[in-house]
């Protein structure tokens, strides 16, 4: 499974990584990971004029959008589309951040998993 990762680089901002989650072939329970160790999640819902200007990710977590879409921005201009069903796991705690943007008025929701 294909997941996107945010965090901080030695330069003090935030950079896209790509990511696979190893997974094993379970037969007839289909393909599954190893378990990630979780804290508490949330869920969020938001209008679709929202507009975040540079922010950290408040802990380690997952963010897994169920409806709508986020556009993500780091401060050297890269930019992520992350729609339904993408999941970003969130580690810029520090530097510059990231913007958090909609996507054509759309409202949106999504589960915060912290890790």
């Amino acid at each position: 499974m294909d997941i996107t990762r945010i965090y901080t680089g030695d330069d003090g901002q935030s950079h896209f990584e790509d990511l696979t989650v190893d997974m094993v072939d379970k037969q007839m329970l289909g393909l599954i990971s190893e378990p990630w160790q979780a804290t508490a999640v949330q869920f969020r819902e938001v209008g679709g004029d929202y507009h975040i200007d540079f922010h950290n990710a408040p802990r380690r977590q997952l963010v897994v959008n169920l409806t709508g879409s986020v556009e993500i921005e780091t401060g050297s201009g890269d930019t992520r589309l992350l729609g339904p069903g993408s999941i970003l796991l969130a580690e810029d705690l520090d530097g510059q951040g990231h913007i958090s943007r909609n996507v054509d008025g759309e409202r949106r929701t999504c589960l915060f998993i912290h890790l």
